[in-house]
């Protein structure tokens, strides 16, 4: 009997009555992975840019979140044709590039992760986890709806072509990142600044304009509100690696009496 593959994300928000939450895992480890997916959030995605993680690390992490109700995606490190092509054959079906600032750059991604006439992909779902290995039908024919692509807006320059950058055919919507974008903006580790959450929410609005969704990073809890109060189709609240280091700095100063030193 064919398989079926999961609704990409562009699918689950068309279908939810509510904007998403969601989790990074950065740690590398499929176990924190497994921990993340069974902790009821709706997303969990898979960081390759900032994370040790490789190709074999983050199929290992797929696997662990197979087994939940939750929608897993990939950040990769750039925009590089091969990795994306790489991800893709490891059965990602959700990916978010950084760093685009440019609607050449989203022309460039939406091209690495289509197959032809319409993009570049290079064919090997015979072979790959992507289409399980032959065992999903018309997986060829079909991959443009079982693949959707994210871009994250992370500049000042990349604000300003928001619309443009949303619109292009292929890409699903866009994720504003505030803290490389605070940087760009001369305000570096500032992400709550006002002029950077105005920034982010003129991304909302361009997505909006371009009839695609738009997302944000926000681990601080008063912004990620107001960012869904402001129209944020989905929200990344937190991190496995900033989980446990808040926790465990909190046992430390609960336990560890402090001395004069």
């Amino acid at each position: 009997m064919p398989l079926q593959l999961n609704p990409t994300l562009d699918r689950v928000l068309d279908a939810a009555d509510r904007p998403l939450i969601g989790g990074w895992v950065c740690s590398g480890s499929p176990v924190m992975a497994e921990i993340m997916a069974g902790s009821g959030l709706d997303l969990v995605l898979i960081d390759m840019e900032h994370a040790p993680n490789g190709l074999e690390s983050v199929l290992a992490q797929l696997h662990a979140l197979s087994g939940y109700p939750v929608t897993p995606l990939v950040r990769v490190s750039s925009g590089d044709p091969v990795t994306i092509k790489q991800v893709l054959d490891l059965g990602v079906q959700n990916l978010l590039v950084p760093m685009i600032s440019t609607p050449e750059q989203a022309r460039a991604v939406a091209a690495a992760a289509a197959y032809p006439p319409a993009g570049q992909r290079g064919i090997g779902n015979a072979l790959a986890r992507s289409g399980r290995w032959n065992r999903v039908q018309n997986y060829l024919q079909d991959a443009a709806s079982q693949v959707s692509v994210y871009l994250q807006i992370e500049t000042a320059e990349g604000v300003e072509n928001a619309e443009a950058i949303a619109a292009v055919s292929g890409v699903a919507g866009i994720f504003a990142g505030p803290s490389d974008l605070a940087a760009s903006m001369g305000l570096l580790g500032r992400q709550t600044h006002p002029r950077v959450i105005e920034a982010v929410k003129t991304t909302f609005a361009a997505a909006k304009r371009a009839g695609k969704t738009a997302g944000v990073n926000a681990f601080d809890p008063a912004a990620a509100r107001d960012y869904l109060e402001a129209g944020a189709a989905w929200v990344l609240v937190g991190a496995d690696v900033s989980l446990v280091a808040r926790g465990s700095e909190q046992l430390a100063a609960d336990f560890i009496p402090r001395t004069a030193d």
